[in-house]
């Protein structure tokens, strides 16, 4: 991944400060952001501690002039984005212990703004700096697909963020696909699942050795990826 810029946001936890990692090990200059400045600042802090090079911004993807200027940052730096993660997320509630019909308006909008909205905008305002060889990964669950109980709106914004992404696969010359790496053990998801550093390579995988036609508009996950690299 050298010479690569990739955008991770929601990049100080989870999935999102796994995948940081992954990539800035791998030698791209990771351009990292979360709503917490001091957290952004960790996080360059320990990838550049291990060697790498990374970029940190304070940017809520709930405000697209945020992901406008984070954008605009990464382009600079690169020339062009390589890559772009949409890692950013919130989950009111506790998995398994939110039914949908119990659950407040409040929610449900920072659910969809958040994960769904906030997708949108960092896929826009990606857009107009995307290599012509970019690919954008949206991470998801099988929430997203099966009706799961005591899941409530979290799972309707990730609905919504895969038809999100797969609008733009289909409207761009660029991959823009879904990963599904499973339950994974984050502070969204609850403590059970595999560890996010273990998902990290499958998010390697999708960003560079996947084919672009397989990712396109569609939904990899673990089957395919242990498959590739079997």
């Amino acid at each position: 991944m050298d010479d690569i810029t990739a955008v991770v946001t929601g990049a100080t936890r989870g999935i999102g400060r796994a995948v940081a990692d992954e990539f800035a090990a791998a030698g791209a200059h990771v351009v990292i952001c979360a709503r917490d400045a001091d957290d952004v600042g960790a996080v360059v802090e320990a990838i550049e501690a291990d060697g790498g090079t990374a970029t940190g911004i304070r940017a809520d993807v709930r405000d697209e002039y945020d992901i406008e200027r984070l954008m605009g940052t990464a382009a600079r730096i690169g020339g062009e984005i390589d890559l772009v993660v949409a890692c950013a997320g919130v989950y009111h509630g506790t998995p398994g212990e939110t039914p949908i019909d119990g659950e407040g308006y409040s929610a449900y909008d920072d659910h969809l703004r958040t994960n769904a909205r906030g997708v949108f905008a960092t896929l826009r305002e990606a857009t107009p700096h995307l290599a012509p060889d970019a690919r954008a990964l949206v991470p998801t669950g099988p929430v997203a697909r099966d009706g799961t109980p005591g899941i409530g709106t979290y799972a309707v914004s990730k609905a919504a963020a895969e038809a999100i992404a797969r609008g733009f696969a289909a409207d761009l010359d660029r991959a823009v696909g879904c990963v599904d790496p499973g339950q994974v053990s984050t502070g969204l998801s609850g403590e059970h699942g595999r560890d996010p550093a273990d998902v990290a390579p499958m998010f390697r995988w999708a960003a560079v050795d996947a084919p672009a036609e397989d990712l396109d508009g569609s939904v990899v996950g673990l089957r395919e990826w242990k498959t590739a690299t079997r």
